[in-house]
């Protein structure tokens, strides 16, 4: 019981730590990678449909996106929603081919993307706390339910807390990555 609780628990907090790395591959360095534009959405025959959906898109080089519409008449509306995104790119067609180049950082906008990341570091730090505290409630219910003695409790507790430790020192690990990554020119 103890056993499968802590495995559950594992599993939710790695499940956050893997959401957290999505999330920090969103936030732009000075590098492209396709994964930038995921959640660009472009207006197909009126319906919001994610840019991979509607097109191919692939890295030029180091610092520029291609996308490759697969109908003719999508390229001028691909070009709209990433411009019109919160990215601040700039994509450029030539004829059904658009380059997305990635311009560079400036020093503030640095800073910016810097208290972004702390901000999904910190969201990920809560979502573990609150698997810890799931975890707890249901060894504090089995051992209100006589299921459990006090001694597993407490020793299912300890676990539960050194699994919490281990994954915020994930978190403060990958925060630390991404900074230093973003701060690099």
């Amino acid at each position: 019981m103890i056993a499968d609780i802590k495995k559950n628990t594992e599993t939710k907090m790695h499940k956050t730590i893997e959401t957290l790395k999505a999330d920090l591959a969103k936030v732009r360095t000075g590098r492209a990678h396709t994964g930038l534009l995921d959640h660009v959405q472009v207006d197909y025959y009126g319906t919001p449909t994610p840019v991979n959906q509607v097109a191919a898109v692939t890295l030029i080089d180091a610092r520029t996106i291609g996308v490759q519409a697969w109908e003719k008449n999508m390229v001028a509306k691909i070009e709209k929603a990433i411009r019109d995104s919160d990215l601040g790119l700039n994509p450029a067609s030539q004829g059904d081919v658009i380059r997305v180049p990635m311009p560079m950082l400036t020093e503030e906008r640095r800073r910016d993307l810097t208290k972004v990341v702390r901000g999904e570091a910190e969201s990920a730090r809560v979502a573990v706390r609150n698997v810890r505290r799931d975890a707890n409630d249901q060894l504090k219910r089995l051992l209100k339910d006589k299921e459990i003695s006090e001694d597993d409790e407490r020793r299912g507790q300890d676990e539960v807390q050194k699994l919490t430790d281990k994954f915020i020192a994930e978190v403060d690990k990958l925060l630390a990555d991404k900074e230093k990554e973003l701060m690099t020119v």
